[in-house]
């Protein structure tokens, strides 16, 4: 039969142990399920393999803070399950979740559900960006934080935000080779976010201090490229060129083998859209979010959300909310009174302000450039079904179609990742063309299971409590 627990957290990231902690601290009985073998979630990934060795300094004093959170966790006396996929969950009272572990399926009952499910990389396709060799900065670190490994040969990154450019300072202390760095932040970004500038450095001066650095370093040892407007990979089986175009008309080609790429991060919200919670647009964020109340609370009741899926926000901000939604669960199960919750929130919810005062300005500064979002007509926009961008301008005509409308016609969203890699390119090249806004447009409708499941896993489900 099915498990029952008062609280099932998705994610074993700082927002999933922080209020793991919390809720065991008032009594709760915790499950905490996670994709990933061991805690830390990816910003901590292999935290507990990688503590106090070298390997743990190269990746940053920020990375080393998680051994406390992942030790307090372990502590704690929540029960955990890695290795474990969440497929199908079901709100209400006494929400269900389906899970898969170890080839068999499994439901479990929880009075309220906390997904911390995190980001995924904003997806940035551009001519070229499905040839092997190219990959995501995000990919190429999980493999540093996994197995220690690097490039053997000279890498070409280009993109915004802070992790390239933690990367190439992680690669260069490790060895590695930076063959160069196209940096596509827009020109001008530095006038339109002074007014952002005094909140970001109360907030975080030291961060944005360390960020000036990375790049003054960066720009004293590599070719520093800015300003990149366009990017094509070009190759015969491979990576064999990178061509890019600067906002000012510099027009070059250069060899390459590997080239990483990054456009900021987006949150999860694949489960919270199978849910049918309501959703709201961040302009500075260009992305969806699940509307929330001052807790974490999703428009269904009694469902969660808390870390960057809630909004990008990094791993402090991440276990603060974690914190925050774990105490009103807690007084939701009559652990806390509505008093005490609101006595205990008032300090986290000043550091949770703190946390996120640098965010506008970072946000809107590395805002990524148009052709991210509106890549030129011969990209593929759905790698899964080989969907070019050309192929969804076709499906506009007299009518306005949607995304559910172009997948219907033309594949797209369809193959094994259900639209995660292309569910945006399509809701703006769609609004773009139709002169609507991408909230108007929306995404995909996402239907169940949320990743895949074997009938062998749905036949291991005790048969009565499937039908239940």
């Amino acid at each position: 039969m099915s498990r029952h627990v008062d609280l099932l957290i998705v994610g074993a990231g700082p927002a999933g142990m922080s209020a793991a902690i919390v809720a065991k601290r008032h009594g709760l009985r915790v499950l905490v399920v996670d994709e990933q073998p061991s805690p830390g979630g990816q910003i901590w990934r292999n935290i507990e393999n990688l503590a106090g060795t070298p390997r743990a300094g190269l990746l940053g004093k920020a990375y080393g803070e998680g051994a406390a959170v992942v030790g307090r966790f372990r502590a704690s006396g929540a029960d955990y399950e890695p290795g474990t996929q969440l497929w199908h969950v079901e709100a209400g009272a006494g929400a269900r979740a389906f899970l898969r572990r170890d080839g068999a399926a499994s439901s479990v009952r929880a009075g309220c559900v906390l997904l911390a499910t995190g980001a995924q990389e904003r997806p940035a396709p551009f001519p070229g960006w499905t040839l092997p060799g190219v990959m995501t900065v995000g990919a190429a670190q999980i493999v540093l934080k996994s197995s220690g490994q690097i490039p053997s040969g000279p890498v070409w990154i280009a993109g915004c935000g802070p992790l390239p450019l933690l990367y190439a300072m992680q690669l260069l202390q490790a060895g590695g080779m930076v063959a160069g760095f196209l940096d596509t932040t827009p020109p001008g970004r530095s006038r339109e976010v002074i007014a952002a500038l005094p909140a970001a450095l109360l907030g975080a001066p030291g961060d944005l201090l360390k960020g000036l650095s990375w790049i003054a370093r960066l720009r004293r040892h590599v070719p520093y490229i800015r300003h990149v407007a366009a990017i094509e990979a070009t190759g015969e089986g491979g990576l064999e060129n990178i061509r890019y175009v600067t906002a000012d008309g510099r027009d070059a080609t250069v060899e390459a083998r590997l080239l990483l790429v990054h456009e900021g991060l987006v949150p999860t919200i694949h489960p919270t859209l199978a849910l049918g919670c309501r959703h709201v647009w961040n302009t500075d964020q260009d992305s969806f979010a699940p509307a929330l109340d001052g807790w974490g609370e999703t428009s269904e009741q009694n469902v969660f959300v808390a870390g960057d899926g809630a909004g990008i926000g990094g791993a402090r901000a991440a276990c603060l909310r974690g914190e925050l939604a774990a105490l009103r669960i807690a007084a939701k199960a009559g652990r806390l009174s509505e008093a005490e919750a609101e006595a205990l929130a008032l300090p986290v919810r000043s550091r949770l302000a703190r946390a996120l005062s640098p965010r506008r300005f970072l946000d809107r500064y590395y805002r990524p450039r148009p052709a991210v979002f509106i890549p030129p007509d011969q990209t593929i926009a759905c790698r899964c079904e080989e969907v070019r961008v050309a192929a969804i301008r076709e499906q506009i005509g007299a009518s306005r179609p949607g995304p559910n409308q172009v997948k219907a016609f033309t594949r797209a969203g369809m193959g094994p990742c259900q639209g995660r890699q292309c569910g945006y390119t399509v809701a703006h090249v769609l609004a773009a063309a139709e002169g609507r806004s991408v909230p108007d447009v929306g995404l995909y409708r996402v239907r169940p299971p949320l990743k895949p499941v074997t009938l062998g896993e749905l036949a291991a489900l005790d048969t009565m409590d499937a039908l239940s």
